[in-house]
């Protein structure tokens, strides 16, 4: 269908009806396009936390090795004969 209006012949009321219906799906359609460009923003965001967390994450279990690995290594050097 063209976007550009039709000239209609006959009754106008024959035609309102569909007019107007075609413009409330026009109108859902596009609510939901937004909603749907929203809530994709809202999952990049969601990921881009995610990326984040886990990098901080990751940070704290090598943190936690490396004071394991500390710790260990300070009582080898203290067991050893001197």
């Amino acid at each position: 269908m063209a976007d550009t209006p039709e000239k209609h012949t006959g009754s106008r009321f024959l035609y309102d009806s569909f007019d107007a219906a075609r413009a409330r799906i026009d109108a859902n359609e596009r609510v939901n396009q937004m909603q749907f460009e929203t809530l994709s923003q809202r999952l990049e965001r969601i990921e881009m936390m995610i990326e984040r967390l886990e990098k901080r994450l990751w940070l704290t279990v090598y943190g936690v090795v490396g004071v394991i690995l500390a710790q260990g290594v300070t009582s080898i050097i203290d067991a050893a004969p001197k």
